[in-house]
């Protein structure tokens, strides 16, 4: 069953591209949306089966596929590595992935690539199965460059667009910059374990937890540079500060493919790499302090700038980018679980909200700006209803999965002793104003109100097919009711025996907090929703006039705290300059100009210039004769 899990992917893949190939037509593109759709589904179906048996027996298994590299001291077996956390990640890449690839089936319909698209769907699934069931650091490292290969590729997938092939440059190439941190952390762990197996690391951290690195004649905790070069590499695919420009610039694929990044697939990977090295950070307590400096400053910047964005699917992508910054937060402090409780509702309702974004955008005929929408409520209710359940669940609202798993957290950065923690929770506590004020300034801009929209647009406004809306009301489920349902494994009472060992577990009194805290992120986030609705339905032009009245403070949040701008003239500007003068002396100069091809021009010229003397006139070669013989002669009597 395992190896149906991770080899249906690949071959609805193989089969999807193949159709690629033959011209478009009905049963081409048909075929490609029921083979795709339906090995994911039976790939999702097989994941919730191991999950719901390992709740009843934990257990770690290693299935050994084939030998991959043997050299020396070093070996890498190509298996497939089964634990909690693994079947965690099954579920949460599979059931999200499925219902992407059926949703896709309606809002694709008009899409003359539908085979590529459903290929490349499947092929990003199987690259994260092939990622969270490695059994080494290597075998995840392919699954990880699989991973950004396949965002490329769905990024990119309107390839006509500029602005989209911009996109997936510029995602490729920042999560090169983590990748490269990536493999220091994975050079650095053969270095210091001789070994990239998960069970032999982890099962002999403790005997290392007092070795020092020399790097660059530099005295270092090893396990304190390894989790901090993994951590880097976590940056970069989870979009965390300074690492994170690529993920808005990402929305401009198809709507499926943001719920796929943002719900399941890559974003998530940065989270479960620093879970699955718990017992390596559980050791680095600077390196646990970073990740939650970093953690919990990309929470409320991703917060404060998605308090402006216009762009229906940026103000969802920035919320991914603060949630996440929440995950990597109690990582940090020691709370895997919660990191991975929150990871798995998270990947519920963030979906939802992409696919109801899709919807909507989908009725108002591809448009995304939120203030061009307003009064479509009467005519796209289902839609409203599964967003507004995608919405109370990401600000928090009791009893939804995202109230479980989101207060955990911010519990655990209450309790905790750890050096950033006081930081982490006033961070994560005015975020949750935040993320309840920009979640409900989406939904009263794009369902409630005077309409934005031209008459004969607005009479146009239909609701989505069901093809697309079941995909929704099963994701809404998921954001009511898994919180409540999975919360005694992942953090309470059974999450010793649910984990078995998968990742380290720590436990907090979570019973001692005092009940002001304990309410502050459910109060906190109904006021977030009084603001917005005072602001955007009560008095509908009091955002545009404090806008007005803090022009350059709205200006910095709307243009992202000027990262773009400020790695532009870091980065970019001095690199194209320094390109210019390499292009101009090194290869312009000196390379054409002595260069093979210097040498090449030369001997043009020699040809030309030997061919000039050739004029076809007799009396120019008498003259030449002549003027030969008399230097002859001349030589001959002055040598003798």
């Amino acid at each position: 069953m395992a190896h149906s899990i991770i080899l249906l992917p690949l071959i609805g893949f193989l089969i999807s591209c193949s159709l690629s190939f033959f011209k478009s037509n009905k049963f081409i593109d048909r075929a490609a949306e029921i083979i795709t759709s339906l090995f994911i589904t039976i790939t999702a179906i097989f994941s919730f089966y191991i999950f719901i048996d390992n709740i009843g027996d934990p257990s770690i298994v290693s299935i050994k596929l084939f030998n991959w590299i043997s050299s020396g001291s070093f070996n890498a077996d190509w298996s497939i590595y089964l634990d909690t956390a693994t079947r965690v990640m099954l579920v949460v890449i599979t059931s999200v992935s499925a219902l992407v690839h059926i949703y896709s089936i309606g809002y694709m319909s008009h899409d003359d690539s539908k085979p590529r698209f459903m290929g490349y769907l499947s092929l990003f699934t199987f690259a994260m199965l092939m990622l969270v069931t490695a059994d080494n650091f290597l075998q995840l490292f392919f699954g990880w460059e699989g991973v950004g290969l396949a965002s490329y590729l769905l990024i990119g997938f309107w390839y006509k667009k500029p602005t989209a092939n911009a996109a997936a440059i510029k995602a490729f190439i920042v999560n090169r910059i983590g990748d490269f941190g990536l493999a220091l952390g994975i050079f650095t762990i053969f270095i210091v374990f001789g070994s990239i197996e998960y069970q032999t690391v982890f099962s002999n951290v403790s005997s290392f937890k007092n070795v020092n690195f020399n790097f660059l004649g530099i005295e270092l905790h090893a396990l304190t540079l390894i989790c901090i070069f993994l951590f880097i590499g976590a940056m970069g695919k989870s979009a965390q500060l300074f690492l994170h420009t690529w993920l808005p610039d990402a929305m401009e694929g198809p709507t499926p493919v943001s719920a796929l990044i943002h719900a399941a697939t890559m974003v998530t990977a940065g989270v479960f790499l620093v879970v699955r090295c718990s017992p390596l950070f559980d050791l680095a307590p600077v390196a646990l302090d970073f990740v939650v400096l970093i953690g919990a400053s990309t929470a409320f910047f991703a917060a404060t700038v998605g308090l402006v964005q216009n762009d229906i699917k940026r103000v969802i992508a920035y919320s991914t980018c603060s949630q996440l910054g929440y995950m990597f937060v109690a990582a940090g402090l020691g709370a895997y679980g919660a990191a991975m409780f929150h990871l798995f509702t998270h990947a519920f309702f963030k979906a939802l909200l992409f696919l109801g974004a899709g919807s909507v955008i989908h009725a108002v005929h591809e448009e995304q700006d939120i203030r061009k929408m307003g009064g479509i409520s009467n005519f796209v209710p289902i839609t409203q209803l599964m967003m507004i359940i995608g919405t109370i669940s990401l600000m928090g609202f009791p009893f939804t999965s995202g109230y479980y798993s989101k207060d955990a957290i911010i519990e655990t950065a209450y309790l905790s002793n750890s050096n950033f923690a006081d930081y982490a929770y006033i961070l994560l506590t005015v975020g949750v104003v935040m993320t309840s004020f920009y979640s409900w300034r989406l939904m009263f801009l794009v369902f409630n109100g005077k309409t934005r929209m031209a008459e004969e647009d607005l009479s146009k406004v239909h609701e989505s097919s069901s093809v697309m809306l079941i995909p929704l009301i099963i994701l809404a489920i998921g954001a009511l009711f898994f919180g409540f349902l999975f919360k005694s494994y992942f953090i309470g009472y059974y999450s010793d025996v649910f984990w078995n060992g998968s990742i380290v577990v720590h436990h907090e009194d979570h019973h001692s907090i005092p009940l002001l805290i304990y309410y502050l992120p459910a109060i906190l986030g109904i006021v977030g929703f009084i603001i917005a609705w005072f602001m955007y339905i009560r008095k509908s032009d009091m955002a545009k006039n404090i806008a007005e009245l803090n022009k350059p403070l709205y200006n910095f949040l709307l243009n992202k705290w000027y990262f773009d701008e400020l790695y532009n003239s870091i980065f970019v500007k001095p690199a194209m300059a320094i390109g210019q003068i390499f292009w101009k002396f090194i290869d312009g100069l000196i390379i054409d100009g002595y260069g093979p091809n210097g040498i090449a021009a030369l001997v043009s010229r020699i040809s030309i210039k030997a061919k000039q003397v050739q004029s076809g006139f007799i009396y120019h070669y008498a003259f030449a004769i002549l003027i030969g013989l008399s230097f002859i002669i001349t030589f001959i009597i002055f040598r003798f």
